[in-house]
């Protein structure tokens, strides 16, 4: 049975921006930000406390979470991936905080430097930073159906995962299909064996459309109980360290399946197109959506 109401957690800001070459300055991120809000997303991932050498994009982090006219019942999250990210987050205020974990050995490795339960042992203390301070945070886990250096990964792989972030005190897990190798039966199997550990309630769904399988493996998710759908407007984003990931799914293709199907988001679709085009003009290019161009302003 499909949810009658899906939550839309947006990271088009954070995710979305990151890869880009081009320096998108903080005034822009700060208006496509607020663009999103008035587009009535209540969860919108707006920053990255990382190191600027790494991901450059990110390096006005402080600028663009202080800069932020924010409203009431919108949640402005930021990654942190370390006790200093964590510290910085909360010098600018932020209200949540996401960690990030990978499935792959190989591929945590190449992202943050460190094997899978290193990853873990350092967002310890980050997690106990955020209890201190009243903070709710989210959990990643990275190629939950494939990985670029080994390929196909094990459901159980990204179950035992989840389940570490969970116990750690993560309100939410987002499994994500980095390199969108995934098909509705693979991620119909990680969803199973990540369920018999995390609850259903506590996962959302993160889909890249390299191969064009995102709706899909989205619809898949929502039949096997799935409420929650991270997405990126204009279809922002990769992954920098994931060759041939083309971006995530694009939030207004995602809304309009869903208020297709009659499912509520509490999102305005022509005003969340609006902030597309926004963005996608200061990147001197089209969004990617589909549905962006279809419903063109």
């Amino acid at each position: 049975m499909l949810p009658s109401i899906v939550k839309i957690y947006e990271v088009g800001p954070r995710d979305g921006l990151q890869n880009e070459k081009q320096l998108v300055p903080a005034d822009v991120k700060i208006t496509l930000i607020e663009k999103l809000a008035d587009a009535g997303l209540r969860h919108i991932e707006s920053a990255s406390f990382v190191s600027p050498k790494w991901v450059p994009q990110m390096a006005d982090a402080a600028a663009v979470m202080t800069g932020i006219k924010r409203r009431e019942g919108v949640s402005y999250p930021a990654l942190v991936p370390n006790e200093k990210g964590m510290a910085g987050a909360l010098a600018s205020g932020v209200g949540e905080v996401a960690v990030f974990a990978a499935a792959s050995e190989s591929f945590s490795s190449k992202n943050i430097n460190c094997s899978i339960a290193e990853s873990l042992q350092r967002f310890v203390p980050v997690i106990e930073m955020a209890r201190g301070a009243g903070i709710a945070v989210r959990g990643y886990v990275s190629c939950v159906a494939g990985c670029p250096y080994e390929g196909a990964v094990a459901p159980d792989a990204v179950a035992d995962v989840a389940r570490s972030l969970y116990d750690m005190g993560c309100y939410e897990i987002s499994l994500g299909d980095t390199i969108g190798v995934g098909t509705p039966n693979i991620i119909g199997d990680m969803l199973r064996a990540v369920s018999e550990k995390v609850p259903l309630s506590a996962l959302a769904l993160h889909c890249h459309d390299t191969y064009g399988q995102a709706l899909v493996n989205i619809y898949k998710g929502l039949e096997m109980g799935i409420g929650v759908i991270d997405s990126s407007v204009a279809g922002l984003g990769g992954c920098p360290y994931a060759k041939g990931a083309s971006g995530n799914v694009a939030t207004e293709d995602v809304l309009y399946m869903l208020h297709g199907m009659g499912i509520e988001t509490g999102v305005d679709i022509k005003k969340l197109i609006d902030a597309a085009w926004y963005i996608a003009g200061h990147l001197d290019r089209k969004p990617s959506s589909k549905v962006a161009h279809a419903l063109a302003p």
